[in-house]
Parts: C-alpha cells; sequence; structure tokens
C-alpha cells in the first residue's frame, strides 16, 4: 500500500515517488544488487573473450548467441507473459541466472573454460533472458498501485540499471586486474540472492487473465495485429529496432576501443563504460523528475538524433579522456530515448496485452541486436572499429529523422491516454 506524499514534496520526493510502494521498494533494493553483479560478468565477459581471441568477430559472435533468443522466442514468450503469474516466472528466471553463474566461475576458476564453454553458457543465458526482460517489464504495473507513477517507476529501473553499470564496470576492472575474470562471476552469482529474497517477500494481488485458453496462434496474430495496426506503437517499435541493430554495438566494440585505440587495460576498459553510465544515470534522474508524460515524445525524437550524433564524436575521437566525456552522453540520450519509449508504449498499451507488446518491444531493442552485433564485429574486421561505430551512428540519426515525421501521431496517442 502506497503513503501520501507531502503537499510539497522535495525533489528528492517527487523522484523517488515509486518508492512509496512497498513491493517496489522491495523490486529496487533487491534488483539494484543485482544489476550490479550482471555488469560485472558482462565487463569479465568480454574481457575474457578477447584475452582468450583477440578477435572483434567473436566478441560479436559471443554477443550474437546471448541475445538472439529474444528474437526467436519473443512473440511466443509474450503470449507466455500474458497467461501466466509474471511474479513466479521472475523468481524462476533469477535462481536459473544465478546457476548459469556459478557455472561459469566454476569452468574459468578450474582453467576448463573454452570460446564454446562460453557461447552456450551465453546462449542459455539469453533463453532466460528472453523470458526475463517481458516478464519484468510487465510486472512493474504490478507493483505500481497508480497509474500516474508508471513512468516514474520505470525511470526508476533504468536508475538502477544505470547505477550499476556504473558501479559493476569499475569494480569489475579493478577485480580482473587483481584475481582475473572468475571472481566477477562468482560475485554476480551471490547478487541474485538479494532479488530473490525481495520477489518471495512481495504480496501481489492476482491479475485477471483474458482468455486464458486461447489458441496460441491466435494469441500471436491477436499480438501482432494490436501492435503493428497501431502506428504510435509501430513507430517505437522502427526506432528502437534501428537504434538496437546499428547503435547500440558500440557496446560490443569497446574491449577493441580500450586495446587498440588508447592502448589500455581492464581499468581503461571499465572507465569507458562507467562513463555510459554516468551518463544514462543523469539521464535517468532527469527522466524521474518529470510527471509529465505527454511531452516524452518529443525527448524521444531529440534524444535519439543525439544518440547517434555522439556516436559518430566516439568513433572520431583518438583520446581516451575526450571519449570518456563523450560516452556519457552517448548514455544520457540513449537513455532518455530508451525510458522515454518504454514509458510512452506501457502508457498506451491494453493490460490484456502487455505482455505480447512488451516481447515486441524486447526484439526490437535485444532480439535485434545481435544481428548488430555480428555486423559491428565483421565490419570492425574490415573497415576498422572506429568507421563501424560512425556508420552506426549516422544510421541512428536517419532513424531519428523518420521517427520524426510520425511524432505527432504518438503525442496524440499519449494525449489520449489521459494521464
Amino acid at each position: 500500500m502506497s503513503t501520501n506524499i507531502d503537499k510539497n514534496p522535495s525533489a528528492l520526493n517527487i523522484i523517488f515517488r515509486s518508492l512509496h510502494y512497498r513491493n517496489y521498494r522491495l523490486f529496487f533494493s533487491g534488483q539494484t544488487i543485482s544489476l550490479i553483479g550482471t555488469w560485472m560478468q558482462t565487463i569479465a565477459m568480454s574481457w575474457l573473450v578477447y584475452r582468450i581471441t583477440n578477435s572483434p568477430f567473436v566478441l560479436g559472435v559471443v554477443a550474437f548467441s546471448s541475445q538472439i533468443f529474444n528474437f526467436i522466442l519473443g512473440p511466443f514468450i509474450g503470449v507466455f507473459v500474458d497467461r501466466y503469474n509474471r511474479h513466479r516466472i521472475l523468481i524462476v528466471t533469477q535462481i536459473l541466472s544465478m546457476i548459469q553463474a556459478f557455472i561459469l566461475f566454476f569452468l574459468v576458476e578450474q582453467k576448463l573454460i573454452a570460446v564454446w564453454h562460453i557461447i552456450v553458457l551465453s546462449m542459455f543465458l539469453g533463453i532466460i533472458n528472453s523470458l526475463d526482460v517481458p516478464a519484468r517489464q510487465s510486472f512493474v504495473v504490478d507493483m505500481v498501485e497508480k497509474k500516474e507513477d508508471l513512468g516514474n517507476a520505470i525511470a526508476l529501473n533504468s536508475f538502477m540499471f544505470n547505477f550499476a553499470r556504473i558501479i559493476g564496470p569499475s569494480v569489475s576492472g579493478i577485480i580482473i586486474g587483481i584475481g582475473g575474470e572468475s571472481f566477477c562471476f562468482f560475485l554476480n552469482g551471490l547478487s541474485y540472492i538479494p532479488v530473490i529474497i525481495a520477489l518471495l517477500l512481495m504480496k501481489i494481488a492476482r491479475r485477471n487473465i483474458k482468455n486464458p485458453e486461447q489458441d496460441v496462434v491466435k494469441a500471436l496474430k491477436e499480438g501482432f495485429k494490436y501492435s503493428f495496426g497501431s502506428m504510435p506503437i509501430k513507430i517505437i517499435l522502427f526506432l528502437t529496432g534501428i537504434t538496437s541493430l546499428m547503435g547500440m554495438s558500440y557496446v560490443v566494440l569497446m574491449p577493441v576501443f580500450a586495446v587498440n585505440i588508447f592502448g589500455g587495460q581492464a581499468q581503461d576498459y571499465g572507465y569507458l563504460m562507467g562513463a555510459i553510465g554516468v551518463g544514462a544515470l543523469l539521464g535517468t534522474i532527469y527522466l524521474a523528475s518529470h510527471t509529465s508524460i505527454a511531452s516524452l515524445t518529443r525527448k524521444i525524437t531529440a534524444a535519439s538524433a543525439l544518440f547517434g550524433i555522439t556516436l559518430v564524436l566516439f568513433g572520431l575521437s583518438k583520446n581516451l579522456w575526450l571519449s570518456v566525456v563523450i560516452l556519457a552522453f552517448v548514455g544520457f540520450s540513449m537513455m532518455i530515448q530508451l525510458a522515454s519509449s518504454n514509458t510512452v508504449l506501457q502508457s498506451i498499451i491494453e493490460d490484456s496485452k502487455r505482455g505480447r507488446v512488451m516481447s515486441l518491444y524486447a526484439m526490437a531493442l535485444m532480439g535485434v541486436s545481435p544481428f548488430g552485433s555480428l555486423l559491428a564485429g565483421a565490419l570492425a574486421n574490415k573497415i576498422g572499429a572506429p568507421n563501424t561505430i560512425i556508420i552506426g551512428g549516422l544510421f541512428c540519426v536517419f532513424g531519428s529523422y523518420l521517427f520524426a515525421v510520425k511524432e505527432h501521431q504518438l503525442r496524440k496517442a499519449v494525449q489520449a491516454a489521459q494521464f
């Protein structure tokens, strides 16, 4: 049950107003710890792969294997999430993710690890995440009682993700330098315990599920027809897909920049990734302090253009600390675009189809990404990592222009939602 906010709320009360809900407060605290561990494992995994292979292409293959199932399973997962208990789904996915981390720790610690192990375990985690992401995105509405606080809760989700993005890479860079990658995997396994406990302590109202016996194929068709028959939903999915395919692959190439462009070590890799997190964290604070959802459509347009422009500037930079500053703007604009898109999308869709729409959003964000990772790895081998990033940034700028042409239709849909 929520508590009343003061009649004259402070800035912090406005930014963190969703923490007044007990269930969301539990989720926020447990997930923050878990996400720090997740980012530690992400950094350690990329560093391990590049240390073993010295190949940008293999980095792309590993990223592909961890993300492709969001594309393959996405529509079916959406039907599953709409039909079953989201709360229980999340408990299962967190337990399975913990097991994956401990297996990685064991293989690396025993010096048994090989690239094929990493690819198989990445595929396993990818299957888990293909279920976890749409379930977690849809679960926000089950934790926040007032619909007008939905945008704030989504912004705070992004806040904890990017707070972890700052802490995780920085800590992992130090740990890798001292004790190797295996300890990062071990700490990530332990970090799932708080979020599992938090989920078990929640009291979630039973959700009324419409048409639970509906044929799967029919439910799939219904979800596609609803999503792609709506121009506002369609343009968000389109822009997210372009950003994921051509823009997000810059993260995959970060080890190449850290070692080959800037001549650094694991700590420099941590600085680059941490800078993205700092910018993204500032972006989420900015969004969380705003109470109007209707204004977000223009922010999506501006942020997507800025994201592309800053990627181009990063590709052109040859100085580590200038690149760190640029990446902070990359992180800021990326988070404004993605968090605003998520908020607007969740504000205009029907709850009975939420899982299916959010699974398509996850496909556009994470399912398309593996193709971008493969493309980026292949291009980086041919034309170099900087030129690959520049091309991706130019495509993102073009995508923002196409989105801007239809943005007025999205704004009307948000206004019609009567927030």
